[in-house]
């Protein structure tokens, strides 16, 4: 699949999700292979431009983390020029625009899914967009408040027109929960109406989800969210299996899954940017287990990252039995990690 001037392959991408799309999990996921397409978490468009890449959790990277999507979540227009310029400082492969976010917190400042709501507002956002940049430019969207067909197909043939290179649908409308199916049909629809790619991304958490997703929907290619904190591995079987990459099968350690992506956090972040991060990626990676709720509670109860390694050590004593002999993450701290806290990175709201 190939968006603007970048080649993705396999067309399978990682979902921005606040809290969980950072260095950490990125390197997680190329340990197993089969991700065509990084992301960051959402960007604030008017913080960007004066965040420091070496110490911002939203921001720091490894080299091998590429291509590299990066989200900008904004209300207007006016922040674009500037936030598009601090990415192509940083290197950014990929710039998205966050149209799809149902978060009360986004929606009060007029961010994400409610710009859906204002398409003039988001014609002159996409504008400004492609004015100020030649980087490949995707939009995230939800199918809206409602089923409105033809609401839907003018505001994504907007898109088109205004020079988006490729549509992510999360196929759920705003006020749906994640544990409603999705409306794959209607990434089909989608999929007649334009002709940049679009993708698929609600409910894609198996290969055979990932199957039944494409066969409905027609979909260029595939986004996956919360599936990846679960399962990292995800993406190399996928990509094995659908689209018929030469992957090797992964053979998952679940310990030592976790006990690299405590290490990344450990050699990358900020020591008070850690425990947060691996609070949030445990409550998902604990569904591998049987009591996993056991192991997502006596991390969330940790109050500091030490705390939380050695609570996840007695888990997996309990309940794993390849976990003897894990080795501590503590012992190659990099030199962000040793950075104090003078400059540190602000909030990512609006």
């Amino acid at each position: 699949m190939r968006i603007g001037r970048q080649e993705i392959w396999p067309p399978l991408m990682l979902a921005p999700m606040a809290g969980l799309t950072h260095s950490a999990l990125r390197t997680t996921l190329l340990g197993f292979g089969g991700v065509g397409l990084l992301s960051t978490e959402m960007l604030s468009a008017t913080r960007l431009p004066a965040e420091n890449a070496q110490l911002s959790p939203y921001l720091v990277k490894t080299a091998e983390e590429s291509p590299l999507s990066y989200q900008l979540l904004l209300a207007d227009e006016k922040p674009v020029a500037n936030a598009c310029a601090a990415l192509h400082r940083l290197g950014a492969d990929v710039i998205d625009l966050n149209l799809g976010c149902p978060a009360p917190m986004v929606r009060k400042v007029g961010g994400g899914s409610c710009l859906m709501e204002t398409p003039d507002r988001v014609r002159c956002i996409v504008a400004s967009a492609r004015k100020n940049t030649d980087l490949p430019l995707t939009a995230k969207i939800r199918l809206g408040e409602t089923l409105d067909a033809e609401k839907l197909r003018d505001f994504c043939l907007m898109l088109a027109g205004e020079g988006i290179d490729m549509v992510t649908v999360h196929a759920r409308l705003r006020g749906e929960s994640f544990a409603r199916t999705p409306h794959w049909d209607w990434v089909a629809k989608v999929k007649e109406w334009i002709d940049v790619p679009v993708v698929a991304n609600g409910g894609i958490d198996s290969v055979a989800s990932a199957r039944r997703c494409l066969e409905q929907s027609g979909a260029d290619g595939l986004m996956i969210g919360r599936a990846a904190a679960r399962t990292p591995w995800l993406f190399a079987s996928i990509a094995r299996e659908i689209f018929g990459m030469e992957t090797p099968e992964p053979e998952v350690c679940l310990p030592q899954v976790y006990r690299a992506f405590v290490t990344a956090l450990v050699q990358r972040f900020l020591p008070e940017r850690r425990l947060g991060r691996l609070k949030e990626f445990t409550h998902y990676f604990a569904k591998n287990y049987f009591f996993g709720h056991h192991l997502a509670a006596k991390v969330q109860a940790s109050l500091t990252l030490e705390e939380a390694w050695e609570r996840a050590l007695e888990f997996f004593a309990e309940n794993d039995p390849i976990a003897e002999g894990l080795s501590s993450p503590f012992g190659d701290v990099s030199a962000a990690a040793d950075c104090n806290s003078q400059s540190p990175a602000p909030g990512i709201w609006l």
